[in-house]
């Protein structure tokens, strides 16, 4: 049985790395008058191929960054929460495999952003937890929804100059990794009376309790035996007395 969901350092460390190589890369861009932009995923090119694995951690421009850090900390922390044991696998293949995508199904231009991978944890985290039918995961899944709803309307193409080919990408990702994984969750504790091979007449602690539900606080066959106490005298006559 696997450990139910604990707290590690991983869980708020690794998203707090996330986050700050993307900040940092776009620090250097801005410091050293760099245009790492440029290698981004242009779709079913040659050249994009390489922004694949480049292209979720440039952004191009402090919005973009600004409104990318925020959902990617707490979904991905989310994710080492209570994923821990494939929390990586989810990243970094679903990272992957929305790059690959967007390279295949993406209109003309060029592709950056984290929110590839960003819809990757929304969709996995939310579909996981109504798959799992745990009710601590599914709990997640409607509070994924209230704060992150509104992306699903990214997914379709309502905004100009937004990749919602990536989004729809990252989307599709994290719902075939709900899919494949979705025996794999923590499960939780099971009581001894939740077993199905428990007898309640050969539980110790519910032998306390008669017919009526009152509450027995010794048992007959705990109180000790009370052993007949015999005393056996021994007269021996002095051989060596004399009179």
């Amino acid at each position: 049985m696997q450990k139910e969901f604990e707290y590690s350092t991983g869980v708020i460390g690794y998203p707090i790395l996330f986050v700050l190589i993307i900040w940092i890369i776009y620090w250097l861009e801005v410091r050293f008058h760099m245009d790492l932009n440029s290698h981004g995923i242009y779709p079913r090119s040659a050249e994009g191929i390489l922004g694949i694995f480049t292209s979720p951690f440039l952004h191009s421009s402090l919005e973009h960054l600004y409104h990318n850090s925020i959902p990617l900390f707490v979904l991905s922390a989310a994710t080492f929460y209570f994923y821990r044991k494939i929390a990586w696998q989810v990243i970094l293949i679903g990272m992957l495999f929305t790059g690959i995508l967007t390279w295949i199904i993406a209109r003309s231009g060029n592709h950056i952003g984290a929110s590839g991978l960003i819809y990757v944890l929304f969709s996995f985290t939310m579909f996981k937890g109504i798959f799992s039918r745990h009710y601590r995961l599914i709990a997640l899944s409607f509070m994924v929804i209230f704060l992150y709803g509104s992306m699903l309307w990214y997914v379709f193409p309502i905004k100009e100059r937004m990749s919602w080919e990536g989004h729809l990408a990252g989307f599709i990702v994290g719902l075939v990794f709900a899919i494949v994984y979705r025996k794999s969750i923590a499960k939780p504790k099971r009581f001894k009376w939740e077993e199905p091979d428990y007898d309640e007449e050969d539980d110790p602690f519910m032998k306390h309790f008669d017919e009526n539900g009152n509450f027995i606080e010794k048992l007959h066959e705990q109180e000790p035996p009370n052993p007949e106490v015999r005393i056996t005298y021994t007269i021996r006559k002095d051989t060596n007395q004399t009179d």
